[in-house]
């Protein structure tokens, strides 16, 4: 199981939303395009799909650009996992199971890796990633003193 770059990428431009959350200030494609290394116009297409996922708002004009729509620590990593992906843990369990034992085994061992994901992803918020973040930059920064 991999993250995909489209969900990774979401995650950061999220990561930098957060950043700027407390002061209100929105964020325009190119900054955090150019702040995360993220093409413009792959970063346009999540940051609409995000908006109708309800978690960001976007904002017209001069001063215009991207806000986070709710507070960082009620965005789960799988919240925005599911909106980007399209995909509900759930909708797996739908799927016709295997005809013999053996594919039938895998397929709930395979399921029950897929629970334990999502309970990680489930686990952890924006808040808890923008934290670890400020964290390890305070602890390089101390280093370098």
């Amino acid at each position: 199981m991999e993250l995909s770059c489209k969900s990774e990428y979401a995650l950061l431009a999220l990561l930098e939303l957060a950043r700027t959350y407390q002061s209100g200030e929105p964020l325009q494609i190119r900054q955090i395009a150019a702040q995360q290394h993220i093409p413009d116009r792959y970063l346009e297409q999540l940051l609409a799909t995000l908006r109708r996922g309800g978690f960001v708002r976007s904002q017209r004009g001069a001063k215009g650009g991207y806000t986070l729509a709710r507070d960082p620590w009620q965005i789960s990593l799988l919240d925005v996992i599911n909106c980007i992906e399209g995909l509900d843990s759930q909708a797996a369990d739908t799927k016709q199971a295997s005809q013999t034992v053996e594919g039938t085994i895998i397929h709930e061992v395979w399921q029950e890796a897929q629970s334990a994901v999502d309970s990680v992803f489930q686990r952890y918020t924006l808040q808890d990633l923008a934290t670890q973040r400020d964290a390890r930059r305070q602890r390089n920064l101390m280093y370098y003193i």
